[in-house]
Order: C-alpha cells, then sequence, then structure tokens
C-alpha cells in the first residue's frame, strides 16, 4: 500500500516543471475538439482555487461553437486563437458573491462540518463588509482578486492535461457583456485560449530573482 501511495504521488519537481513549462501558445490545431471530459476536469481543478471567504468569486464562460467564436473575435482584438482554438474560457469575476456565502456554508452545516453558529456569524461579517462605505471597491477587488487565482489554475490543469493556453487582456469588456448577454453582476478578467499547440510557444525569459524579490523592506 505504501508503495502505490508513493507511486501517486506528484513529486514536488514535476509541479515546478509543469509550471515553467507553461508558456502562452498563440497557435492552434483548428478543429481539434477536447474531449468534454478534459473540459470539466480543468474547470473543476480551476475551482480549487483559494478565495475570500471562500466565496468563490468566479465564473467561468466557455465559448466552443464556430458561431460564438466568430462573435468572439472582433470583441478579441482579431486575435486568431479565440477561433482556432479548442475553446476560449473568458473568465468573470463576481461582484455579488456575498450571495454565496448561503449556499457555501449551508452545505458545510447540512453535512455536520461546521456548527450552524460559526455560519451565522461568518455570513454577518460577510454582510458587514459587502454593505460599507468602500464596498463597491472591496467587491471589485476580490472579484479580480480571486478569479486571478482560478485563472492561473486553469492554466496549469490545462498543461497537466498536454493542452496549451494563452491568457488575454486583449478585448472589449463591455461588447463582451453584450454580445453574450452577460448580467452586470459579472466583471470580465481575462480570455484563455485552451488547445493542442501548432506551433510552440515564442521564448521567453525572466528577470533574475534579484530583480523581483525583496527580502525585509525597500
Amino acid at each position: 500500500m505504501q508503495q502505490t501511495q508513493a507511486q501517486n504521488e506528484l513529486r514536488p519537481s514535476e509541479v515546478i516543471r509543469l509550471m515553467e513549462e507553461r508558456h502562452s501558445v498563440r497557435n492552434y490545431e483548428q478543429y481539434y475538439a477536447i474531449p468534454q471530459e478534459h473540459l470539466e476536469t480543468i474547470l473543476k481543478a480551476a475551482a480549487t482555487a483559494p478565495s475570500s471567504w471562500n466565496l468563490q468569486h468566479w465564473k467561468f464562460l466557455v465559448v466552443e461553437s464556430r458561431e460564438d467564436k466568430e462573435k468572439l473575435l472582433p470583441i478579441a482584438n482579431g486575435q486568431r486563437q479565440v477561433v482556432d482554438s479548442s475553446v476560449t474560457v473568458a473568465v468573470l469575476g463576481d461582484l455579488e458573491a456575498n450571495k454565496n456565502a448561503e449556499a457555501v456554508y449551508g452545505e458545510l452545516v447540512a453535512k455536520g462540518l461546521m456548527p450552524a453558529q460559526v455560519k451565522d456569524t461568518l455570513l454577518a461579517q460577510i454582510e458587514a463588509a459587502y454593505s460599507r462605505s468602500d464596498a463597491a471597491r472591496l467587491a471589485r477587488d476580490e472579484a479580480i482578486r480571486n478569479s486571478a487565482l482560478a485563472a492561473m489554475q486553469l492554466m496549469l490543469a490545462a498543461k497537466a492535461l498536454g493542452y496549451d493556453t494563452c491568457p488575454m487582456g486583449g478585448f472589449n469588456p463591455r461588447q463582451l457583456m453584450q454580445a453574450f448577454n452577460i448580467p452586470e453582476r459579472y466583471v470580465p478578467l481575462m480570455l484563455i485560449s485552451v488547445g493542442k499547440a501548432a506551433k510552440p510557444a515564442h521564448a521567453s525569459s525572466r528577470l533574475p530573482l534579484e530583480r523581483m524579490v525583496v527580502r525585509g523592506s525597500f
């Protein structure tokens, strides 16, 4: 049994290599269809990202039909990867994630994993935070911050299954919302193309660690 568990464990070096090998790919095999079970695995992995109060401030809009891809193309400033990739996922931040609280904590109480009193205390804290004078800024900050964590996990999960991705900030958020009937509750964060690379990603480099890290204080 111990040997089997050891064999199934993912080595730290493999996780780090996965991160290092993930690069933004802009040229994809056209007409490659990702199996739905793979896509669901990727999205479920993205949804395991941490979030403030566990409110899960994200929504994933999956664009996969040819018609929807063509509709997205001008919104994404003509970036061909939204058409050529298997799917493009629009990562949306939830400005009203506080409304998820009852579902999140109610389930824990129902399963006996949290006392009802603790749930009530947490819900009161959340509502207080989302009702204060700077609530709009807090809601937007949390929506963007937590959805960004989910977006990164989505890309790493895709890479783990053998797919490539490209995060895109070059699109018109308002047009996206109008074209795909996105409620005002959500703020578009980024587009992520997912598919099989037709050409390798462009070579890239990173600044040396001493340029990025400050220890203690500036």
